[in-house]
């Protein structure tokens, strides 16, 4: 056999393969789908697809990165311009990517829930997200953000217009997909064949900015010049609100380009059942060779026994429902649909599991300090342990005090006073964030101490393992 012929019988061969190849199992399980006897007999070309097909792709260098997660319940207040996030986003200790991920930043009212949601507190709190993580940035256009401020008295905000000031790169790059995998690159004049795009997803949901982060409309064109743009440190990835749960991310701008696959998908699970009051927010995107997925959610509330029961409901029913586009055009990758496939996954919010315990034994266990028993007691740890939600999930160990329900402007418990006694709750770890996969390690699990809502924001500093 000539040279000649053993390379247009693996051009053949190669061709056959990847057209008959079928992509099976919701776990991006392949299978192909042929007969090598159909191939040429020669036993060296048989031996060499042999090898190529049935080794798994080099897994590239896996390096680590500093995340930062934060989540906040900020009782329906909107932030006013001299509210300052160092604290919040702990500048002190920069991390590569930051996942920010509030509830309630309007209140829970009928118009907000069933008429318009109101964008103008989602678009203050980036704001004053940027001014603390782009610190030289934010100074050289400070005169802009006050601006900015005033302006909001007049127009209805577009988180959309809000979200493309602060990024530095388009939104459009973000989504698209950036896989070139091994055998693509070997042979992509030869049998690079592209599957069909799926039937609810057109080019323009990678190419355009229409359906990107925000609802409606807004004016902060003044904020961001090409010149302030090149001197922001850190760049915004996606910010997407749904009623009072907004959820932002942001990473260090040299990092963006290995962001893609960006895509977001919403769930309610409020009034009804479906409406946006309660429910979550789950960002996806790749980051290098690895997917991320992150799920800022508001569970169902309560104290009365059977209410954990509810808010277990939510989480079954938000792994069951979130369902990301298929917008990856690669014929050999696999980019998750569900949260669940997902390589990494972290899950933050205002979750609302309470303490299974009176108000006053609970406040007894708090003044003898013993946070050990009290936590016995926490809801979530004895539904997890149970195998009834998040089997299988991790949660830092909690050192600090449960984050709900304080008094506004203060630091003792909503009900210890005669005039907040009407607002007494049980005090409850409510904020919590938990991760699932490999490669996510703890670097620290604590709370803040900012008197400006009834909950206290949890913070959760890991590093992350992503492929290269």
């Amino acid at each position: 056999m000539t040279l000649g012929n053993q390379d247009q019988n693996k051009k053949s061969f190669l061709r056959k393969f990847f057209l008959q190849k079928e992509v099976r199992g919701r776990k991006g399980e392949e299978k192909a789908s042929f007969d090598l006897s159909e191939a040429h007999s020669d036993s060296s070309l048989q031996s060499l697809l042999s090898h190529q097909l049935s080794s798994p792709m080099p897994s590239g260098q896996v390096q680590s990165f500093k995340v930062f997660v934060a989540t906040w319940n900020v009782g329906g207040k909107s932030p006013h311009s001299g509210l300052n996030l160092d604290d919040f986003v702990q500048v002190y200790d920069e991390s590569d990517i930051y996942v920010l991920g509030f509830q309630e930043i309007v209140p829970l009212n009928a118009g907000n829930v069933l008429v318009a949601e109101d964008n103008e507190p989602a678009s203050k709190w980036l704001s004053l997200i940027n001014q603390s993580l782009n610190r030289s940035y934010s100074m050289a256009s400070r005169g802009s953000k006050s601006a900015l401020f005033s302006s909001l008295r007049f127009q209805k905000p577009s988180l959309r217009k809000v979200c493309k000031t602060f990024r530095t790169e388009s939104a459009r790059r973000l989504k698209t997909c950036n896989c070139v995998p091994m055998l693509e690159r070997k042979y992509s004049k030869d049998c690079c064949v592209w599957p069909p795009a799926a039937p609810n997803v057109t080019e323009e949901y990678c190419s355009s900015e229409e359906d990107e982060d925000g609802l409606s409309s807004f004016v902060a064109t003044e904020i961001s010049t090409p010149a302030s743009v090149n001197q922001m440190k850190y760049s915004l990835i996606t910010g997407k609100q749904m009623v009072g749960i907004f959820v932002t991310v942001w990473v260090r701008k040299e990092l963006v380009q290995h962001v893609s696959h960006l895509r977001i998908s919403n769930v309610g699970r409020g009034i009804l059942g479906c409406l946006g009051n309660k429910g979550c927010i789950s960002v996806s995107m790749s980051f290098h060779q690895t997917s991320f997925c992150f799920v800022c959610s508001h569970l169902a509330s309560g104290e009365k026994e059977g209410d954990e029961l509810r808010r277990n409901l939510d989480v079954i029913e938000i792994l069951k429902n979130t369902q990301f586009s298929r917008i990856c055009k690669s014929p050999f990758i696999r980019v998750p649909e569900k949260i669940m496939e997902h390589d990494r996954v972290i899950w933050l919010g205002d979750l609302n599991y309470r303490i299974a315990l009176s108000y006053s034994e609970t406040r007894k266990l708090l003044e003898q300090h013993n946070r050990d028993a009290l936590f016995d007691k926490d809801q979530l740890k004895i539904e997890r342990e149970a195998g009834r939600v998040f089997w299988g999930w991790k949660e830092g160990k909690i050192y600090f005090a449960p984050t709900y329900k304080y008094s506004y402007n203060s630091d003792t418990y909503a009900g210890e006073t005669i005039e907040t006694q009407k607002k007494r709750r049980t005090p409850a770890w409510c904020d919590r964030i938990l991760w699932h996969g490999d490669g996510i390690h703890q670097l620290s699990y604590v709370r803040g101490e900012s008197r400006f809502s009834d909950h206290r924001p949890v913070f959760d500093k890991l590093t992350v393992d992503a492929r290269r």
